[in-house]
């Protein structure tokens, strides 16, 4: 059993930050890529942003300059923290991953259950 569990969602006002951290646990052998993606009521999910297991990132255009992605390699973890919060970031964020579970050779997507960000006065 493998779980991604995000947490530090929450209400903020615009000009706020937040710190999201999404934890992976259970039988893993190796953790590739990390991303955190964002849905908002009626949109699609998009990808927010992505860090590589050499701890290259990259960032949608819209939060370039505000967000930061790291990772935790020991702890199985990644981060996205968020700085200068506007309206316009209110959505659930999920972590993403792609993990080698123990017994296996290849690697499989999982998705957290999603942490509510919102942004607003």
């Amino acid at each position: 059993q493998v779980q991604l569990v995000e947490s530090g969602g929450g209400l903020v006002q615009p000009g706020g930050s937040l710190r999201l951290s999404c934890a992976a646990s259970g039988s893993i052998l190796s953790i590739n890529d990390m991303s955190w993606y964002r849905q908002a009521p009626g949109k699609e999910r998009d990808l927010v942003a992505h860090i590589t297991s050499g701890g290259s990132t990259n960032y949608a255009d819209s939060v370039k300059g505000r967000f930061t992605i790291s990772r935790d390699n020991a702890k199985k973890t990644v981060y996205l923290q968020m700085n200068s919060l506007k309206p316009e970031d209110t959505a659930v964020y999920y972590c993403n991953a792609d993990l080698m579970r123990r017994g296996t050779n290849w690697y499989t997507a999982y998705w957290g259950q999603g942490t509510q960000v919102t942004v607003s006065s």
